[in-house]
C-alpha cells in the first residue's frame, strides 16, 4: 500500500501522519508498515537539539496508526467525517532503543482480538533487527457528530 492508499484509509496529515509505506497486509491477522524517520521531521527541533530522538508516544503513534490500517482494511472501510479511531489503552509499553534521524522504523502489528467494536493488537517496532519498542494497543471507531 503507498502513500496515495494510505491517505484515504488515514485522516492524519503532515506533520501527524506517522506511516510511510505497507509493506505486507494479512486482513485479521497482521500488517508491517514503514517510518522513515527524517531531520526533518519537526519534532526533531525540541527533542533533542543536540541528540534528536524520536519521542516515544510517536512510535507508539505510529505503531496506532498502523493498527488503524489493518482494522480498516479487515473491515473494508476507512475513516469518514463522520467518525474517529481513538486509542482506549495502551499496556505494557517498552522502550528498547532510541530512534535517530536516518532510521527506518519497521512496524509490525498481529491483530488479538476484535470484540464488541474493541480492537486490540500486539505492536512491535524494530530498527532493523532491533526492538525499538513494544505495547499491546487498544482502539475502537467511534461515530462523532
Amino acid at each position: 500500500m503507498d502513500i496515495y492508499k494510505i491517505l484515504e484509509k488515514l485522516p492524519h496529515r503532515y506533520p501527524f501522519l506517522l506511516v510511510d509505506r505497507v509493506l505486507e497486509l494479512e486482513k485479521n491477522v497482521r500488517i508491517r508498515a514503514l517510518k522513515n524517520v527524517t531531520i526533518n521531521e519537526p519534532f526533531f527541533q525540541g527533542h533533542f537539539p543536540n541528540r534528536p530522538v524520536m519521542p516515544g508516544v510517536l512510535m507508539l503513534e505510529a505503531l496506532a496508526q498502523t493498527a488503524a490500517l489493518l482494522a480498516f482494511e479487515t473491515q473494508g472501510t476507512g475513516v469518514d467525517d463522520n467518525s474517529v479511531y481513538y486509542f482506549v489503552g495502551i499496556d505494557g509499553a517498552r522502550f528498547k532503543r532510541p530512534v535517530e534521524p536516518g532510521d527506518q522504523l519497521l512496524l509490525d502489528v498481529q491483530m488479538d482480538r476484535h470484540k464488541a467494536g474493541i480492537y486490540k493488537f500486539n505492536a512491535q517496532a524494530y530498527v532493523g533487527d532491533a526492538l525499538a519498542v513494544s505495547a499491546q494497543l487498544m482502539c475502537t471507531v467511534r461515530k462523532v457528530s
